[in-house]
């Protein structure tokens, strides 16, 4: 009798370590809840079972390889924008995930309404890109880059291009715009 009840409590432990569940906002290198960076494009239905898909098709005309998927909850709010590798194969695993909605976060917290600040503190900064209209910030830790808008930067830093910006120019209190997965 007590050899049957270890066995059951053996079992028991078993299946409920099995039994972890997937946070659907977690955000890791290789994964953003369900959706990883092996999921194909027919996939997308399963990843985002109660999310609305909208798939942008594009052929011959002006727009050329355009192929975004934007994801939507049930209440019309968008959470994610994905790239496909190759435009119009629905075998074609995702490349980009540009994350919008703020329930999204890395593993240390991070998500569309933290500040350059909360990057700085969590993460290493690898490099930051001087764009048009954002700053680009990479980091070492995740294949993220974080978009800031050049309206939080000081007026000086906003409309020269070839300014090399240096982690130490961006305010502790810019804003992030939202943030890209990169596959």
């Amino acid at each position: 009798m007590k050899r049957y009840l270890f066995i059951l409590l053996c079992i028991s432990v078993i299946i409920y370590s099995c039994t972890k569940e997937i946070d659907p906002y977690l955000v890791t290198n290789n994964q953003i809840g369900l959706l990883t960076d092996s999921t194909q494009v027919r996939d997308l239905d399963q990843a985002f079972p109660n999310d609305s898909i909208s798939r942008f098709i594009a052929g011959d005309e002006f727009a050329g390889d355009i192929n975004t998927i934007d994801i939507f909850d049930s209440t019309g709010k968008k959470l994610l924008s994905l790239s496909p590798e190759v435009a119009l194969d629905s075998t074609s695993t995702i490349e980009t995930v540009r994350i919008i909605d703020d329930r999204f976060h890395t593993e240390k917290n991070i998500n569309s309404l933290s500040t350059y600040k909360d990057i700085r503190q969590a993460y290493s900064i690898r490099k930051i890109d001087n764009l048009i209209n954002s700053v680009l910030i990479s980091v070492k830790e995740l294949d993220v880059t974080f978009s800031i808008d050049k309206k939080e930067l000081p007026s000086n830093m906003r409309f020269d291009l070839d300014l090399k910006i240096e982690p130490i120019m961006i305010p502790d209190k810019a804003k992030i715009k939202f943030f890209m997965l990169h596959w």
